[in-house]
């Protein structure tokens, strides 16, 4: 089972930039699938990027196309977003999660998805 942890969260102004990371470990230490997922006060679940490290394509949500962007170094296991020209909309829990299949189809269901980080915060406000 895969173990993960995300980190970087924080406060940003509108146009800012962050960069997230979610340490993977366990046994496998990575899966075939990894995603972002976020979640705002009040709402459902929603998938943000996510990777098929196998077939290495890449998937975003319509909202943060051409802005986030997902990346993976597989030499230290760690899973990353970069978002940029952020909004009050981005606020949010992050979520890291990892399922052991190819992302597509489903990439952005949040039910197939069986390892889940603890997430981190993301705040834009001015």
């Amino acid at each position: 089972q895969v173990q993960l942890v995300e980190s970087g969260g924080g406060s940003v102004q509108p146009d800012g930039s962050l960069i997230l990371s979610c340490q993977s470990s366990g046994h496998p230490p990575t899966a075939t699938c990894m995603a972002w997922f976020r979640q705002a006060p009040g709402k459902e679940r929603e998938g943000v990027a996510a990777t098929d490290t196998v077939l290495y394509s890449y998937f975003y949500a319509g909202p943060v196309k051409g802005r986030f962007t997902i990346s993976r170094d597989s030499t230290k296991n760690t899973l990353y977003l970069q978002m940029t020209s952020l909004k009050p909309e981005d606020s949010g829990t992050y979520y890291c999660a990892a399922r052991q299949a190819y992302c597509y189809p489903g990439e952005f269901d949040v039910s197939v998805y069986n390892a889940w980080g603890q997430g981190t915060q993301v705040t834009v406000s001015s």
